[in-house]
């Protein structure tokens, strides 16, 4: 093997290793912002039942838990599929066969926009906190001289 194609070959393994690296943050993202999501909507429903003293009404199916889980489960799912991708391109830059592969890019692609969407109701149907009744006034201090 000549000197020219030892370095191109260590170029390939590197850009497969940052590609890795990328799908990794990506996946770190996504189960952050899942985290986030899931908490996030419990504290506002606490806050709810701090403020108003009765319990707010949520769906079973359609939360901000069960979103924030999907978020976690497919950033897991995608870490996954970096690494089998990842082995798969190592062997093919080894036999010198590389073939790109779109795939996996348009499938998360379409599962990110899809769990956006899901997001969006999440924003714009919140639970309307009603004002806490006033208690009267108390009279204000005197000056007395």
């Amino acid at each position: 093997m000549n000197n020219i194609s030892k370095v191109d070959r260590q170029r390939e393994h590197q850009a497969n290793e940052r590609t890795f690296l990328a799908w990794l943050r990506t996946s770190i993202a996504l189960i952050g912002f899942g985290f986030a999501i899931a908490r996030f909507g419990l504290f506002l429903r606490q806050l709810n039942t701090a403020l108003t003293q009765q319990d707010s009404p949520t769906n079973p199916l359609f939360n901000s838990e069960n979103l924030g889980i999907v978020f976690v489960i497919f950033g897991i799912i995608a870490i996954a599929l970096a690494a089998w991708r990842y082995n798969q391109v190592f062997w093919q830059i080894e036999r010198s066969d590389y073939r790109p592969n779109r795939l996996p890019v348009w499938v998360m692609t379409g599962v990110v926009i899809i769990l956006g969407f899901f997001s969006i109701p999440l924003l714009l149907l919140r639970n309307h906190v009603p004002t806490r009744p006033s208690s009267p006034t108390q009279p204000q201090s005197r000056n007395l001289r």
